[in-house]
C-alpha cells in the first residue's frame, strides 16, 4: 500500500497539466523521435554496409513504418505534427492556431536534429569504417546523404524545388482527403497504416530526383547537425553535377 501511495503521489507530481507542453514533449519524445530515428537508420544501415543489409526499397519501407508508429505513438497528443508543412496546412485551413505554428516547427526541427545525433552515435562505427576516416558530402564513400536529401547530379535548382512542391503537395492532398469524413472512410484506428502507404507510394514514385525528403524539420535539423558534427558547410550546398556515391 505505502509503494502504491508513493507511486500515485509521485505520477501526480510529475504529470504536465499545461497542454501546449504535453503537445511539445508528445512532438519530442513521442512521434518525430521515432519516426527520424527509424528513417535515418534505415539509410545507414543502406549507406555503411554497402547495400549488403539493406537497399533502397527497405530505406523507404523503414521511413514509411517509422511514419506510422509515430502517429500510433503520440498521434492523440500532438496531432501528429512531423512536418512543418503539415502544421502550416492545418493553419491554412484554420484547424490549427496561428501561434502555435513557430512553436511546432522549432520542436520538429529541434527534435530531428537531436535524432539524427542518436542515429549518428549508433551508427558511429559504421559511419567512420566505412568513409575511411573522412566526412564528405560527394564522392563515392559519402555519408551525409544518411542524414539528408541530396539531388540528382542532373538535377537544376529549379527542377528541385518543384520536385519538393509538388511531391509534398500530393503528400498534403493524400493526408486531407483521408482525414475528410465526407469521402469514404478510413477503418477507424487504420488510419495510420494508410498515411504510411501513401508516403511509401510517393517514395517508390517521386523520389529519384532529390530523395523525397517532403519535410523542411526532417532534412534541415539533421543536415544541421552533419554541419556541426564534422561534414562542413558544403551540406548546405547546391552544386549541380558532382559526384555522388552510394
Amino acid at each position: 500500500m505505502g509503494t502504491c501511495s508513493f507511486l500515485t503521489r509521485a505520477r501526480g507530481l510529475l504529470r504536465i497539466r499545461n497542454q501546449l507542453a504535453r503537445e511539445c514533449l508528445g512532438l519530442r519524445w513521442g512521434c518525430i523521435p521515432l519516426l527520424q530515428t527509424i528513417t535515418l537508420s534505415s539509410a545507414a544501415q543502406k549507406v555503411t554496409f554497402f547495400e549488403t543489409k539493406g537497399n533502397l526499397l527497405t530505406s523507404y519501407l523503414g521511413g514509411a513504418l517509422a511514419v506510422m508508429v509515430g502517429i500510433y505513438t503520440a498521434g492523440g497528443i500532438s496531432g501528429a505534427h512531423m512536418n512543418p508543412a503539415f502544421s502550416l496546412a492545418m493553419c491554412l485551413i484554420e484547424q490549427f492556431p496561428w501561434w502555435k505554428f513557430p512553436i511546432y516547427v522549432v520542436v520538429q526541427t529541434l527534435a530531428s536534429f537531436i535524432s539524427a545525433g542518436a542515429v549518428y552515435i549508433l551508427y558511429y562505427d559504421a559511419i567512420w569504417h566505412y568513409s575511411n576516416g573522412t566526412l564528405t558530402v560527394s564522392g563515392p564513400q559519402e555519408t551525409a546523404s544518411i542524414f539528408a536529401t541530396y539531388p540528382a547530379d542532373y538535377v537544376s535548382i529549379a527542377n528541385g524545388f518543384l520536385d519538393q512542391v509538388i511531391g509534398t503537395g500530393v503528400l498534403m492532398v493524400g493526408v486531407m482527403g483521408l482525414m475528410d469524413t465526407r469521402n469514404k472512410p478510413v477503418p477507424k484506428g487504420l488510419e495510420p497504416v494508410v498515411v504510411a502507404l501513401l508516403v511509401l507510394s510517393i517514395e517508390c514514385s517521386m523520389g529519384a530526383n532529390c530523395g523525397c525528403p517532403l519535410n523542411p524539420a526532417r532534412d534541415f535539423g539533421p543536415r544541421l547537425f552533419t554541419y556541426l558534427a564534422g561534414w562542413g558547410p558544403e551540406v548546405f550546398r547546391w552544386v549541380e553535377g558532382r559526384e555522388r556515391g552510394g
